[in-house]
Formats: structure tokens, C-alpha cells, sequence
């Protein structure tokens, strides 16, 4: 639908008619069936008169319209998504009564079953533009306003929205259909009435009504206001709130209290409630006093540590943008990184100083740098600040560079204007913008007055320009090891030649023969503005084991060591102390092995030595992430499944080998069952594990560890579409259902893998969170090349087909992951550069062309193609033996 794609223009031309800050009066009735909702919208606006606009609405059926007291004719002014009005007087009341559809995928009013107790679970999610998906909205963020919610829902549900409830009570009438909301006999219907929310944009606006468990809590704001706050979710989900409720009531507190210290701005809200959702398509969501969070947060089975640490920073996150995206808004979509970069900067530096994860900045180099740096490489970077033309551009760049990048150049900022004057300078920018929308213009303007250093050049070579700079040290020495100069270097590639200033760290490391540790000696901050910048601090001093450049990780660069640096690390980087520097040389490492710099299998072995004692969660767990697409993609084709079988076999070693009960066992076990098992034991050991006749101390086969166990046996060919519907009918929960199906998808078969691959395409009652887990599971690496070769041709047949006909969270899961990059590297180019030639540029969506160009690029860089012998029997299905 067209009309669903705003375009900039659209939008400032509707902001020039539509003038003040419009009222909404919105009414949702939840009580018809498991289909649809009624929707009732009153919107007062004034306008310039004579002009005329248009609404937002995506609906099954609009029913009237009615325009200053005058009915118009729905068949003339709605179409495409759009209610014309027209002939606006100076003052305007529009009423629009709709029906809208339920979603299964996440956009606008999502209605989830729990097959666990038939329960039935409501939720908003309106991010990029979707709450025209439930009432009619000028829905863009620029155009603020006040909206007043009222609901009526079965009696036994709750309802949360914005604000808080300003009055309920049952009203005439019952539902009369019973078992259409959920299995349960007919009751009655309750009228919910929320209070009018502060002028606030549209996509921020929210709901979550059902029958959820609630833990409530308060906070003492600073500004003596006393904050309601509520956490909820599921029923099922119940023992896990309760376990964990008042740990994460403790961690928002911490997060009001730190914001509220750093920006000297108080929680400007009358509320705050943290809902944990099904199958929600996203994280969370930043909705003003009613966050929505997935609810795979809410801890069922046991988890790592990464995992832990990343549930506190996904809440502080989205609490730093009550702040900064909420209170302050973007005027349009091209500063979305204004909300994002800057919650993401927040709330891993609040995880560092207020809530207990001390290396969260290593975290964020393992983890969030990865990706990022990859992402920038890529044919389709773009700036931090990306032109958005439309809203399909904003969908795309909801990615790595808007969130990362952005965030490590505000670190790099505050280190530029010091910490000090940063904060000050976002204190007048919350407060002079308060309740309005504002552009990176507005932020450099207050951060120039705080600072008083000019921020608009340097500004525009981190934030307008694609790519990213290289920096390298380079140390002269005399005869005595002495250092007689040490020079950074810093290159830009060709296609992106901006240099850029840096406010960075060179660090000196030497091992302590004493403690065998390798510890930091010496540390020079400086600036470097151009190609070269000496270290004159260095001069006289013995060169150190290892010269570390952007020590800290202070900048966003990538770095190269020196070769006797180089060298050294390779062979003691489990021997560096500071979890931070193993970080930012464990990534130098990854990325010259991405690069083709550094030698794959050499970086499988450095990986290998340094698990056994890397205690940094994120470190840990992105190390292996990086080992199993090297051994999967940059090691020859016809040494790869000996590697993977090196690398399985070296787990199961080091898993003999970790401290029972320790977060290192822990992953080690998922890792070698998730990832890798690949060699001649796997099978044996996988039902051992299942079955209970192997175990380990410390470790225990949960709900969630069976599971991975079944996954990674159907991905190898031992279980069948029958073994596995016998498993789920042992538990059959939500995520049960979507491990369930990644399983049977995972299965290598080619009349199964035929089979899934129609039905996520086609198939639209599955979930986006059904569809999450079974698009990359279909692509289990089997050393199989034939299994997937079909579905190279398939893929580019049918890209098009998708894009068109899938909503965009769906298209975006379905062409990122079904992309069967297990097929022959060089066929995936051939027919990906040919889909690209046939499909210009200028008659086809950016979006689409975005995600096929990210796609081949991975090709691309695959190591060339040879003899490669399967990992498992690939098309062999013995039924589930012993378990």
C-alpha cells in the first residue's frame, strides 16, 4: 500500500496545514471476537483554512467519516491508507469510526493466544508509523499532540496505556461469543478510562490490555512527584516475574535516580510500567510510561550472564529515552540516531556506574562494535545522520550504525567536550526543547554553548559521511629498545576518504613475569586530526610488549597493531587483565580476519586458547560467534568441516575442563550444541544430555537447554517431524511452538526444507516471532551445498514477490535469513548481481535493494569454493532412538 509510505515531503507539507497541537478522543472496543477491534477516533486540529490534509488509518473497514458535522462518503476520501479531508475550516473536528485487524506480526495491535491456558494477550507496538493501524492519525513525529484513551475489554482483563486509569467500571452487555477471546465461558465487559497524556507524538502512544500478573513498586522522584510503577506479563510467565520483580524494580530505580543526576531533569512522567510481551517483534519499545518488552526477558530457563546483562541495558535503554526521544522528539525520521545512539550511549553507561556491570564498555566493543564495524564495511553504509527520504528508508536503518556508531561517536563527544560540558550541554537541550521536536542542529547548538568548542565541522565528518578511518602506531627504536618516536597513522578507504578527529588512547602493556599477567604500563591520551599525530610523552621510553592503540576504546576506529605487538598478543591475549583491552584487541584480531588480513584458522586457534579464561560475558559470547562464521565462511571450502569438527571436538574438551556451575560451562554447552556439533560424538553426546545418562556437574537440562539439545539433532538429521511434535506435547508453551518449528524447519530434507520454505513465505498466521526462529534455523550449515542450491535461484525469484506482498518486519526477517548462504558462494553472486542489474536502482525500492546488496556482499567474501564433504547424513532420518 503506498499510501502507507510517507514520504519527507508529505510530511512537511501536512505540518504546514495542520498548525497547534491537535486533541485526540480515541475509543478501542476488544470485545468482538479474535479477528477485529472497533475503533472510534475524534481528532480537534486547527489547519489553515481553505487548505486540505489528509488522515492515516490501515483498516479492515471504515465506516464513517464525518468532517465538521458533515458525513462524507467513505468511498470517495478513503483509499490507500488515507482519508482525504478537504475545504478545512480554521478549527476541525474529524470522527472516524473503523474496524481494524488484530496482527500476528507485531504492527499496530497485536493479539497473541498462550496455547500454555488459553489465555489471550493485546498489545501496541507503532514504531515506524503503525498506530494508523489502530485509530486515524496525521501520524508523524513532528506533528505532537494530546490523546485520551478509552477501552472496553472482557472483565477480567486489565488495560494499560500512556497515562494512568482516570476510571473503570462494567457496563451493560456481555461478551457473547465465548471462546472467541479465549478459551473461558462468557463474562462480562469492563470501560476503561485513561487520563489525557502530555503533547506527545503519535508512535509513542501505546496499549496493553489482558489478563497479565502485575507486581507494583514506587519511586521518589527528585522533583517530590511519588511514580507509580508496575512490571507485567503473561500468566504462564508468573513464577519468573515473581522471582525476578524486585531486581528489575531495582534496576529502573537506579536508572531514574543516575538520568535524573547526569541531566539534572527529573522522570517527567506521571507513571511507569515495564509490560513483557509475547511474540513481540522488537526488543522493546520507548512508549511514554508504558514500555513494551519482549518477553523472552522474562527468564524462564536459566541464562548466561550476557544475557543478564543485556536485559538491565535493554531497560535502561528504553528508560533513557523517556528523555531523550520522548520529552524531546525528532522532528523527522532522518535523527531517528537522536533517539537511538543516545539511548544505547546511556544505557550501557549507566550498566557501567549505576547498576552493577563495571566492563559493560568491554560489552559494548564485543558486542555491539562487532556488528557495527561489519555493517559499516558493507556497499550499503550509510552516515549516522542518513538522508530518509520515505518511511521505508527509516525501516532499513533501524540497524548497527544508527544505534552503534552513533553511540561510540557520543562516547568519542563527550571525550571531545569533555564529560562535564556534555552534560550540561544536554541538560539545555531537554530543557529548551521540552515537549517538542528538535534536530541535530538544536543538540550542537547546546553542546557548542556548553563546550565552547565549535561542534558544526566536526559534527559533519562523524555524522554526514559513510565509512570509517583506519589508525595504526608505528615505533622507532634504537639500539636499546628505546623509543625514539611513535607515530599514529590514520587512512580512510577510497570510496569514503574523510579523515576524522579523534580524541583517543594509546596504551603500553608488558607481561609481569611475577604474575604472569599482561598489565597496562603506561597510557597517553592525545588528538589526532589528519593523517599522523606523534606521541611525544613516548619518547625515551622502553617499547612495551604491546602498543595499543585506542586504548579504552575511547573512539571508533578500526586499529591495527604493529607486528611485534601483533605477535605478542596473539600468543597472550588470555594473559591481558583488563577485560576492556582484550575486548578492543580480541576485535582488531576479528577484524583483520574479516578483512583477509589475519589467517581464518590462526584466529579459530587464538579463539580457542583465550575461552578457557575469558570471564567477560559479551567477550565470550561474540568470540564464538566470530570463530563459527570463520570456520563457516573464510576457511577454505575443503577444510571447513574438518575445522568445525576441530572446533566441536576442542569444546567438548574444554567443557570437561570449565568450573562446574560456571557462566563459561554454561556457554560452552550451548555453544557446542547450537553451533558447532559437529563431531563423531555429537550424536551420542546430545542424548546423553537429553536422556540424563551423561551429565556435568554444575549443569542442568532445563526446558530451555532441551531444547537447544532437539534443535541441533533435527539440525543434524537425527529426528524427525513426528519426534519432534511428541517432544512439544511434553510442554507445549509459545516458545515451546516456535522451538518446535525451527526444529522441523532446521531438518535436512529436501522435501522438508521445501515444504517450511512455502510456508514461511506464504503461510500469514505465523508470528514474527515463529518466523524469527525458523529463517535462520532453515539455514543450518550442513556442508551441504545441494540441499540449499535450489533455493539460491528460489531466493532471487521470489525476493521481489516478498517485498511486496509481506509486511515489512516480516519481509525483513524472511529476506535477511532465508538468504541460503550455505549454497555455492559463487553462484549466490552470479544470480545476486544479476537480480541486481535487472532490478535498477531507480525502479525499485531502496529498502529491497539494501538487504539483497547486504546479502551477496556475505557472498562475496566467502572463501572460493571447493571439495567439501558433508557434515552429517544429510538426507537420513532415523526415527528419536532413547529418548
Amino acid at each position: 500500500m503506498p499510501g502507507t509510505n510517507l514520504t519527507r515531503q508529505e510530511a512537511i507539507a501536512r505540518r504546514g496545514v495542520v498548525v497547534g497541537t491537535p486533541d485526540y478522543r480515541v475509543s478501542l472496543d476488544v470485545t468482538k471476537g479474535p479477528e477485529t477491534f472497533d475503533s472510534t477516533t475524534v481528532v480537534t486540529f486547527e489547519a489553515v483554512p481553505g487548505s486540505s490534509t489528509f488522515l492515516d488509518l490501515t483498516a479492515d473497514e471504515v465506516q464513517s467519516v464525518t468532517l465538521n458535522g458533515e458525513a462524507l462518503a467513505v468511498s470517495e476520501v478513503y483509499a490507500d491508507s488515507r482519508i482525504e479531508l478537504a475545504g478545512l475550516k480554521e478549527a476541525n473536528t474529524v470522527t472516524v469510526t473503523a474496524r481494524g485487524r488484530y496482527s500476528k506480526t507485531g504492527e499496530g495491535l497485536q493479539r497473541t493466544l498462550d496455547p500454555a491456558d488459553g489465555n489471550v494477550y493485546l498489545y501496541t507496538q507503532f514504531e515506524v508509523p503503525d498506530a494508523r493501524r489502530v485509530y486515524a492519525v496525521f501520524d508523524q513525529p513532528d506533528i505532537k499532540s494530546t490523546f485520551t484513551f478509552d477501552v472496553k475489554a472482557p472483565a477480567s482483563w486489565l488495560a494499560l496505556s500512556n497515562t494512568p486509569v482516570a476510571g473503570s467500571d462494567e457496563v451493560p452487555g456481555a461478551l457473547t461469543e465465548p471462546g472467541t477471546l479465549a478459551d473461558r465461558p462468557a463474562e462480562g465487559v469492563r470501560h476503561w478510562r485513561f487520563e489525557t497524556t502530555p503533547v506527545m507524538s503519535s508512535y509513542l502512544t501505546a496499549l496493553a490490555i489482558g489478563p497479565y500478573v502485575e507486581r507494583r513498586s514506587t519511586y521518589a522522584n527528585p522533583d517530590g512527584r511519588t511514580i507509580d510503577m508496575g512490571l507485567y506479563c503473561r500468566r504462564t510467565l508468573g513464577d519468573a516475574l515473581e522471582r525476578d520483580a524486585d531486581y528489575l524494580f531495582d534496576v529502573t530505580k537506579k536508572g531514574f535516580t543516575f538520568f535524573a543526576a547526569q541531566w539534572d531533569v527529573p522522570y517527567p512522567y506521571a507513571k511507569y510500567d515495564q509490560v513483557f510481551a509475547p511474540e513481540y517483534n522488537s526488543g522493546a519499545m520507548e512508549n511514554i510510561g508504558l514500555v513494551i518488552v519482549h518477553d523472552r526477558f522474562m527468564f524462564s530457563s536459566k541464562v548466561n550472564d550476557f544475557d543478564l546483562e543485556d536485559r538491565d541495558r535493554t531497560l535502561l535503554h528504553e528508560l533513557a529515552h523517556m528523555w531523550f526521544g520522548d520529552l524531546v522528539t525528532m522532528k523527522w525520521w532522518n535523527d531517528l540516531w537522536l533517539n537511538e545512539s543516545f539511548a544505547t550511549f546511556m544505557g550501557y553507561l549507566a550498566g557501567c556506574e549505576a547498576v552493577g556491570w563495571p566492563d559493560d564498555w568491554a560489552s559494548f566493543c564485543s558486542c555491539q562494535k562487532y556488528a557495527t564495524i561489519d555493517a559499516d564495511q558493507r556497499p550499503t553504509t550509510h552516515p549516522v545522520v542518513a538522508p530518509i527520504n520515505d518511511l521505508n528508508d527509516t525501516y532499513v536503518n533501524f540497524d548497527s550504525i544508527t544505534y552503534t556508531k552513533g553511540a561510540s561517536v557520543l562516547k568519542q563527544m563527550v571525550y571531545y567536550v569533555g564529560r562535564e560540558a556534555f552534560f550540561k550541554g544536554i541538560h539545555d537541550y531537554l530543557t529548551r526543547m521540552a515537549y517538542g521536536n528538535a534536530t541535530l542542529d538544536d543538540l550542537l547548538d547546546s553542546l557548542q554553548r556548553a563546550s565552547g568548542r565549535p561542534m558544526r565541522d566536526w559534527a559533519e565528518r562523524w555524522l554526514e559521511h559513510s565509512g570509517m578511518t583506519m589508525i595504526e602506531a608505528k615505533a622507532d627504536t634504537d639500539d636499546q629498545g628505546a623509543i625514539t618516536r611513535l607515530t599514529l597513522t590514520q587512512s580512510a578507504p577510497a570510496e569514503y576518504p574523510v579523515l576524522r578527529p579523534h580524541r583517543l588512547a594509546v596504551g603500553f602493556y608488558d607481561l609481569d613475569e611475577t604474575s604472569g599477567k599482561v598489565e597496562r604500563t603506561a597510557r597517553f591520551e592525545l588528538d589526532l586530526d589528519g593523517e599522523s599525530a606523534d606521541v611525544p610523552e613516548a619518547v625515551g621510553l622502553r617499547r612495551p610488549d604491546v602498543i595499543l592503540v585506542n586504548d579504552d576504546d575511547l573512539t571508533y576506529t578500526k586499529i591495527r597493531l604493529d607486528e611485534a605487538s601483533r605477535g605478542f598478543a596473539a600468543e597472550h591475549l588470555p594473559q591481558f587483565a583488563a577485560p576492556l583491552a582484550r575486548a578492543v584487541i580480541w576485535q582488531s584480531f576479528w577484524s583483520m580476519t574479516r578483512d583477509g588480513e589475519f589467517p581464518a584458522e590462526r584466529f579459530i586457534d587464538l579463539c580457542l586458547k583465550a575461552l578457557p579464561t575469558e570471564s567477560q560475558a559479551a567477550t565470550f559470547t561474540y568470540s564464538m560467534r566470530e570463530m563459527q562464521i570463520t570456520a563457516q565462511h573464510y576457511v577454505p571450502a575443503e577444510r571447513r568441516v574438518g575445522t568445525m569438527r576441530h572446533i566441536s571436538e576442542e569444546l567438548w574438551r574444554l567443557i570437561g575442563e570449565a568450573e562446574p556451575g560456571s557462566n563459561e560451562q554454561f556457554q560452552l554447552i550451548n555453544a557446542y550444541l547450537a553451533k558447532y556439533a559437529a563431531d563423531a560424538d555429537f550424536e551420542a553426546h546430545a542424548r546423553g544430555l537429553l536422556d540424563g545418562s551423561l551429565a556435568f556437574e554444575g549443569f542442568a537440562v532445563d526446558d530451555g537447554v532441551r531444547w537447544v539439545i532437539l534443535r541441533s539433532l533435527a539440525a543434524r538429521g537425527f529426528l524427525s517431524e513426528e519426534d519432534i511434535d511428541r517432544e512439544l506435547a511434553k510442554a507445549d508453551t509459545s516458545k515451546n511452538r516456535e522451538n518446535a518449528l525451527a526444529a522441523k524447519a532446521a531438518i535436512p530434507d529436501p522435501q522438508v526444507k521445501a515444504r517450511f520454505w512455502d510456508m514461511m513465505i506464504h503461510d500469514e498466521s505465523l508470528s514474527h516471532t515463529q518466523l524469527w526462529e525458523m529463517a535462520p534455523a532453515f539455514n543450518a550449515d550442513l556442508g551441504c551445498e545441494d540441499l540449499y542450491e535450489p533455493y539460491a535461484r528460489r531466493y532471487f525469484d521470489e525476493a521481489e514477490w516478498i517485498w511486496k506482498n509481506r509486511s515489512f518486519h516480516v519481509a525483513d526477517v524472511l529476506l535477511r535469513f532465508l538468504y541460503p548462504e550455505n549454497a555455492p558462494a559463487a553462484l549466490l553472486v552470479e544470480l545476486g548481481d544479476a537480480w541486481l542489474e535487472s532490478h535498477p536502482a531507480e525502479t525499485t525500492d531502496n529498502a529491497l535493494r539494501r538487504l539483497v546488496i547486504d546479502a551477496v556482499d556475505g557472498s562475496r567474501r566467502a572463501a572460493p569454493s571447493g571439495t567439501r564433504q558433508p557434515l552429517s547424513p544429510c538426507f537420513r532420518l532415523p526415527s528419536l532412538r532413547g529418548a
